[in-house]
């Protein structure tokens, strides 16, 4: 081991099979080892997956935050279920970085955001990949509904989507520039104040237009929901897809629900289960739903802390408070206040200034 290492401080041992067991927890692990400057090590990486350890997409994080970082990294290989990262000096500037699959550029954004937020200096991130995922925020909610929450933090970033990818080619663009984190506001949306309006939007990429997916789509939607907007949108880049989204816009949040098209789904099947969504969110009365909940604890645990309430506390979002408080001395807590209705609070021990 060489001198450099010797004086690392100690290593944070992390059980990649604990919670909900996904690759959230080595994108939390990156993001917050970075931050702190603590190394960890993660073992049994995916253990509760079909197909275990790290897969490309991940290995593009861990590549990414090393590029940032200069880290010393061991394990960084696919399918390797154990990496050791030690981050050194986290760098801003200009990065460019490829998954060269349909992997979600959002997952790579959301790794290195935090990072860069509290460097001195601007800093503009291009990744290639997926914009649309099954299993990842797509590039309108990021842009629609987590910067925006963000922007109430303090938080400055210009987002926009050069290129579309769906599943599988992928070959889509995001582009990013993020700000220094000047003043950090503590966040309090315990309501989400009046209803203002519900606009639904679609968009096909590549596809025929002949079956009118989008126009059935929204058609559904507005059946569905009261809508005071619908709208078709374009998209440009090779892949092949479809996405809908509803915008639920009240006067101190906005919040999106998202969907993509399937194979075997028909474009009616995919706007109702939007619109159950939506549905369940209004009824519930929680500012946001269950995936910006889990979205929002990092920010929050980084800045002056804050509450909010969430329609369900996932066991993604609990993994998550678990691991913010391996690295980060806060405190997040859960309060149950009715059957759809959770009360979130992050106590920073010291805020930070």
């Amino acid at each position: 081991m060489n001198k450099a290492l010797a004086n690392m401080p100690a290593t944070i041992q992390i059980d990649g099979s604990q919670g909900e067991g996904g690759g959230q927890i080595l994108r939390t692990a990156l993001a917050l080892s970075m931050i702190t400057g603590q190394p960890f090590e993660l073992i049994n990486i995916r253990a509760g997956r079909k197909k275990p350890g790290l897969m490309r997409q991940h290995l593009v994080c861990v590549q990414a935050s090393q590029n940032i970082s200069q880290a010393y990294v061991e394990g960084a290989e696919l399918h390797s279920q154990r990496l050791y990262f030690a981050p050194q000096q986290v760098q801003s500037g200009k990065y460019q970085f490829q998954i060269g699959s349909a992997g979600s550029t959002t997952l790579v954004l959301q790794t290195l955001l935090p990072a860069l937020l509290l460097q001195n200096q601007a800093s503009e991130l291009t990744i290639s990949g997926g914009t649309h995922n099954p299993l990842a925020p797509t590039a309108d909610f990021i842009e629609q509904c987590f910067l925006p929450v963000l922007k109430k933090l303090g938080i400055e970033a210009e987002f926009k989507l050069n290129k579309a990818g769906f599943f599988p080619i992928g070959a889509g663009e995001i582009h990013i520039k993020i700000q220094p984190w000047q003043h950090r506001n503590r966040l309090s949306l315990l309501d989400h104040g009046a209803l203002q309006s519900i606009g639904a939007f679609a968009a096909v990429l590549n596809l025929s237009e002949e079956a009118q997916i989008a126009q059935r789509e929204l058609a559904t939607l507005n059946k569905r929901l009261k809508l005071n907007i619908q709208q078709q949108f374009r998209l440009n880049g090779i892949s092949q897809g479809n996405t809908v989204y509803v915008k639920v816009e009240y006067q101190l949040h906005i919040q999106l629900f998202t969907a993509l098209g399937e194979m075997r789904k028909s474009a009616e099947q995919i706007a109702n289960h939007v619109a159950e969504q939506v549905k369940q969110y209004i009824a519930s009365q929680a500012a946001v739903d269950e995936y910006l909940a889990d979205q929002l604890l990092l920010p929050l645990a980084l800045g002056q802390g804050g509450e909010f309430t969430a329609q369900c506390i996932s066991e993604h979002t609990r993994t998550q408070a678990t691991m913010i408080e391996k690295f980060i001395d806060c405190e997040i807590e859960f309060i149950e206040l009715d059957k759809t209705l959770f009360q979130v609070t992050v106590k920073v021990k010291e805020a930070h200034s």
